[in-house]
C-alpha cells in the first residue's frame, strides 16, 4: 500500500496541527479503545486502565512517538517501523486485530478535537495512513 503525494501532504499538514497534544490523544484513542473493544485489555490487563493512569499515559506517549517517527518517514514506513514491528510481532504478541480497532479510535479521537481541520480528504488520508502503519506492524506476524 503506498499513500500518495496528497496523502502525504495531508498527514504531514494534519499532524504538525497537533502540537504537543500528540501524547494526550495518544492516551485519549488507548482508553477509548480499551472501552469500546473490551477484548483488547488482555496485554494491559494489569493496568490502571483510566486515562489518568501513569502506565496508559506512558503507552499514549509511545503511541504518539511511533506515529510522529511514521509521519517523519513517510517515503519508506516498513523500515522506519521494522522494530516496532518486531516488538508487537515476537514480544509483546498483541493480536493484529487491536491495530484496527485502535486506529479507528485514533481517528474518532482526532476528528473530536480537530473537527476543522478533518475534513474528508484528511480523513480519508489519515485512515489509509492508519492502514499502512497496521498493516506494517502486523506484516511480521506471517
Amino acid at each position: 500500500m503506498a499513500l500518495s503525494a496528497a496523502d502525504k501532504y495531508n498527514v504531514k499538514e494534519f499532524w504538525e496541527k497537533l502540537g504537543e497534544n500528540t501524547n494526550v490523544y495518544g492516551t485519549e484513542a488507548l482508553v477509548r479503545t480499551f472501552l469500546s473493544f473490551p477484548e483488547t485489555k488482555t496485554y494491559f490487563a494489569h493496568f490502571d486502565l483510566s486515562s489518568g493512569s501513569r502506565q496508559v499515559q506512558a503507552h499514549g506517549k509511545k503511541l504518539a512517538d511511533a506515529l510522529t517517527l511514521a509521519v517523519s518517514h513517510l517515503d519508506d514506513l516498513p523500515a522506519a517501523l521494522s522494530s516496532l514491528s518486531d516488538l508487537h510481532a515476537h514480544k509483546l504478541k498483541v493480536d493484529p486485530i487491536n491495530f484496527k480497532y485502535l486506529s479507528h479510535c485514533l481517528l474518532v479521537t482526532l476528528a473530536r478535537h480537530h473537527p476543522g481541520n478533518m475534513n474528508p480528504e484528511v480523513h480519508a488520508s489519515l485512515d489509509k495512513f492508519l492502514s499502512y502503519v497496521s498493516n506494517i506492524l502486523t506484516s511480521k506476524y506471517r
